[in-house]
């Protein structure tokens, strides 16, 4: 058996058994395992997908923000999609090429809601399939567009190449546009009055026109490039499409290449706003087996074409080194505030690298140099946004209240984080199972490490004091034999939820001389200085499988 399928069947074995310790719905999410968030069209309501091994499920979030700043988050409700769709296809951490490597959430106003591309199983039981997509108007709402696919795609190599990576709604024509890849673009015209149509178009870069691609039609990616995202432009309307060719844009005079800059490059992400507005655009590709990208920027109303984003060290030095290209970067979601774009990235080939860079009118702006004089540009688990060291998937801005614009991040594994502070200060929102305080009960999340697994080769040992103190953390082996002391009269204080140091209070699977403990189950004793004494248990695979 292989060793990832081995890792996947004894984690199964504990889900509903006694070293597990969440359900499949949660008390505030559908699940931890977040991939993206959007705004839900109100004050102080977000849009949250989350997927787990079993099934797919939004949450409507509400939040209120008291008068000390602090966000609370009131009744909020969760709602499962059919069992065999998801947003989430399979190969969002395998693939290499960027446009496959997040989820395009979009709020489209009332009439559609949330936008999320719709993925079904292919024969061998993974969801590589495109097949539509949702549109979420509220949770009694919930419609699964399926789309047709023309017999010319069965040519392609694979599915995902005409997956839907692009949604932009116009309410003044009542057009959506979606982004099809291989397969152009798609409009769902609700301006009829017989109904919604659904036309296709493709690319011609020689006569410069969006020509209706026909059921009989043949596919020429040379002559008709894919288009990987769609956007509006905030001031002008005009509909910006991000191709396999450079950036075009259809206006009243006609559709054109509008950047000499990426005139022939594989733009795969455009993205719009902040004052002054900023428009970030993405190149990615595939060489010799090398990942090859690119950060550009417009802006301002000044400037006359797209450059690529500088990044600045401590002392504002400007790198001569491309750091995006050779960090192996791939955007996730860019979220706008005032002069600030917060630019979400993943590394490809390392899931557990990801955060966001801040850009303001010089460019990426390291937050600290470490003693080997290595610049930190992402900000994220380290500056807070997190309390634990989970992937981050997704990032948006939403209206918190009339005066106050709050960011979301979703994370694989750690829920939500939201700050009502342009990101200063963050709370985060998970699904926590209920704890007995003074150490009454004792709870490892997850509760089998996988070393090497990035989302779960730590367990937090979760637990919960009455008041201020000293506690200890000691792992003990089946035989009751001591093999890890994790803090020693470390400082722990009252809360209502639990009082465990993210940062602090984790066991990866290694003893005090940091060799891996053999595949087994271990007991965790949690003691405090007044007396109490809780235990948990936690499963670890092992060396192995690092």
């Amino acid at each position: 058996m292989k060793l990832g399928k081995m890792k996947s069947v004894v984690a199964s074995l504990f889900v509903g058994g006694a070293l597990c310790g969440n359900a499949l719905a949660g008390e505030t999410l559908f699940s931890n395992y977040v991939y993206a968030v959007a705004p839900a069209g109100e004050y102080g309501k977000l849009w949250a997908f989350s997927r787990d091994n079993s099934y797919s499920g939004v949450t409507l979030l509400n939040f209120t923000v008291s008068d000390k700043g602090s966000i609370v988050t009131e009744k909020p409700q969760q709602e499962k999609v059919s069992d065999t769709l998801t947003a989430v296809q399979d190969g969002i951490f395998e693939d290499d090429l960027a446009e496959r490597r997040r989820i395009p959430a979009v709020y489209a106003g009332s009439k559609l809601g949330l936008l999320l591309p719709m993925v079904a199983m292919n024969n061998e039981d993974r969801y590589l399939q495109p097949a539509g997509y949702f549109s979420i108007r509220d949770l009694r709402n919930i419609v699964e567009y399926p789309v047709d696919v023309p017999s010319a795609a069965d040519a392609l190599e694979k599915p995902m190449q005409y997956a839907m990576s692009g949604f932009a709604y116009d309410s003044t024509k009542q057009r959506l546009w979606i982004a099809r890849g291989a397969l152009g673009v798609m409009v769902h015209d609700m301006s009829g009055k017989n109904g919604a149509k659904d036309t296709t178009f493709v690319l011609n870069a020689t006569s410069g026109e969006l020509e209706e691609f026909k059921k009989d039609s043949e596919l020429d990616l040379k002559k008709n490039p894919e288009i990987f995202d769609v956007r509006l432009h905030p001031k002008t309307g005009d509909l910006w499409l991000a191709t396999a060719q450079g950036v075009w844009v259809k206006s009243s005079s006609g559709l054109k290449n509008v950047s000499e800059s990426l005139k022939s490059s594989r733009v795969t992400g455009l993205w719009m706003g902040g004052e002054p507005l900023q428009i970030i655009a993405e190149t990615n590709f595939k060489k010799d087996d090398n990942i090859n990208g690119g950060l550009w920027r417009l802006y301002g109303e000044k400037a006359k074409d797209f450059s690529k984003v500088d990044f600045l060290d401590t002392a504002g030095k400007v790198q001569k080194k491309d750091i995006y290209d050779e960090s192996d970067y791939t955007v996730g979601d860019v979220a706008f505030i005032g002069k600030t774009a917060f630019v979400l990235v993943r590394a490809v080939g390392s899931r557990m690298i990801s955060g966001f860079l801040k850009l303001d009118s010089l460019g990426a702006h390291a937050w600290e140099q470490d003693d080997d004089g290595k610049n930190q540009w992402l900000y994220g688990y380290e500056t807070g946004a997190t309390d634990r060291k989970m992937t981050i998937m997704s990032m948006c801005t939403f209206p918190l209240s009339k005066n106050r614009v709050g960011l979301a991040i979703a994370t694989e594994g750690n829920g939500v984080s939201v700050s009502a502070d342009s990101g200063k200060t963050w709370s985060v929102i998970l699904n926590r199972a209920k704890l007995d305080n003074n150490l009454g009960s004792v709870r490892m999340v997850p509760s089998v490490i996988a070393p090497g697994d990035g989302d779960s080769d730590v367990s937090l040992v979760s637990y919960k004091v009455g008041r201020e103190s000293k506690v200890t953390i000691e792992v003990f082996s089946y035989d009751m034999r001591k093999v890890r002391t994790i803090v020693k009269d470390a400082v722990r204080n009252a809360d209502p939820s639990r009082s465990s140091n993210p940062k602090e209070d984790f066991w990866d699977g290694r003893d005090d001389h940091g060799k891996d403990c053999t595949m087994g189950v271990y007991y965790v004793r949690v003691k405090d200085n007044h007396g109490h004494i809780g235990w948990g248990k936690v499963m670890t695979l092992g060396g192995n499988f690092r």
